[in-house]
C-alpha cells in the first residue's frame, strides 16, 4: 500500500518538500492490566492501521509554521499546543507546516499521535537526521507505535513494542458520532484497573476468519465506561452490527470511533454506503487493516 512508504520527497529548484502519510491507528484490542503509583495505566493492546488518515506536508522555511486544511479541519489548533508543531520543534529546522486533515480529532484512532509521528518522519527526510528526537514519544503514548505504522502490540504504557508481522489483513468500516470523550475521564470512569492481559502468545498463522474469531474472545475495557458517559457510542455500535456481514463489534482506544470487521473490503465498503446513508452526520469509513 502506498501509505506504508515512508515519504514522498519532491525537490523544486532550492525548494525541498516532505510528504508523510499519518493512517488511522485501531486498537482491535485494549486489556487494562494496572495502574502505576505516578496515575499511568498500564495496557495491552493489538494494533492495526488503517489505509485513511491524515497527510502531512513539511517544507523548509524561514520561520516555523502551521496550516491546517482538509475536511476535518474545523476546530483543529494551529498553535504551539498542536503535536505537529511540538514534533517539529524538537528539530533546529524552521519548516512551513500543511497539515490535511481527514481523520476526526479525539477519537480513539491515534489522530494527534499519527500526525506527531509523521511530522518526525518528514523532518528526518528532510534534514537528513537519522534519528528521531529525544522527548518525541514523550508527546503522547501512541506515537511510538504510530512511528511504526504496522501491527503491533503494545503494552505498559505504551513503550514496549512488538511488532506482529504475521497477522492476516482485515476489512473493517470505522464510524465516529462527531462526539469526543475525553480520555483521563474515560480511565477515570473505569472500575476494574486490574483486568488480565491477552495470552503470552498470540495466534499465529489463523486466517481472517479465525483471526476475527479469536478478536472476539478479547476486548477493551474503555467501551464500556465510554459508552456510560457518552451513550451515543453505543448507538454506533449497535448500528454497526446490524451491518450485514458485520462479524464483530468494538470501540477503538477510547472512543469515540468504533468498527465492524468484514470478511472482504467489498462488504464493507457496501455496509458503510448504508450506515452513512442512515447517519449522514456521522464519519464513516471503509478500510483495510495492516
Amino acid at each position: 500500500m502506498c501509505w506504508k512508504k515512508r515519504a514522498l520527497i519532491r525537490l523544486s529548484g532550492l525548494m525541498k518538500t516532505v510528504k508523510v502519510f499519518a493512517p488511522a491507528k485501531v486498537n482491535l484490542t485494549l486489556h487494562v492490566t494496572g495502574q502505576r503509583p505516578d496515575g499511568y495505566h498500564l495496557i495491552d493492546s493489538l494494533v492495526m492501521f488503517a489505509d485513511v488518515g491524515d497527510r502531512v506536508t513539511v517544507t523548509i522555511a524561514n520561520k516555523t509554521n502551521l496550516n491546517v486544511t482538509g475536511p476535518m479541519a474545523n476546530g483543529v489548533p494551529e498553535g504551539a499546543d498542536n503535536l505537529v508543531l511540538r514534533a517539529a520543534a524538537l528539530f533546529e529546522t524552521p519548516v512551513s507546516i500543511t497539515l490535511s486533515k481527514h481523520l476526526p480529532s479525539a477519537a480513539g484512532i491515534g489522530g494527534g499521535s499519527a500526525d506527531a509521528a509523521a511530522t518526525a518522519l518528514a523532518m528526518c527526510e528532510l534534514t537528513g537526521q537519522r534519528n528521531i528526537p529525544r522527548g518525541l514519544t514523550a508527546l503522547g503514548a501512541d506515537i511510538r507505535v504510530c512511528l511504526m505504522r504496522r501491527a503491533a502490540r503494545m503494552q505498559g504504557i505504551g513503550e514496549r513494542i512488538t511488532p506482529m508481522p504475521d497477522l492476516p489483513p482485515l476489512w473493517a468500516v470505522l464510524a465516529n458520532p462527531g462526539v469526543e470523550v475525553a480520555t483521563p475521564a474515560v480511565f477515570s470512569a473505569l472500575s476494574a484497573k486490574q483486568g488480565n492481559a491477552m495470552p503470552n502468545r498470540l495466534p499465529k498463522k489463523l486466517d481472517t476468519g479465525g483471526f476475527i474469531k479469536w478478536l472476539a474472545t478479547q476486548r477493551n475495557d474503555l467501551e464500556a465506561p465510554a459508552c456510560t458517559l457518552q451513550p451515543l457510542i453505543s448507538e454506533v455500535l449497535g448500528a454497526l452490527g446490524a451491518q450485514d456481514g458485520a462479524k464483530m463489534t468494538r470501540m477503538s482506544g477510547s472512543g469515540a470511533t468504533c468498527f465492524a470487521l468484514f470478511a472482504s473490503l467489498e462488504k464493507a465498503k457496501t455496509a458503510a454506503v448504508k450506515l452513512a446513508q442512515a447517519h449522514p452526520t456521522w464519519w464513516v469509513r471503509p478500510v483495510s487493516l495492516a
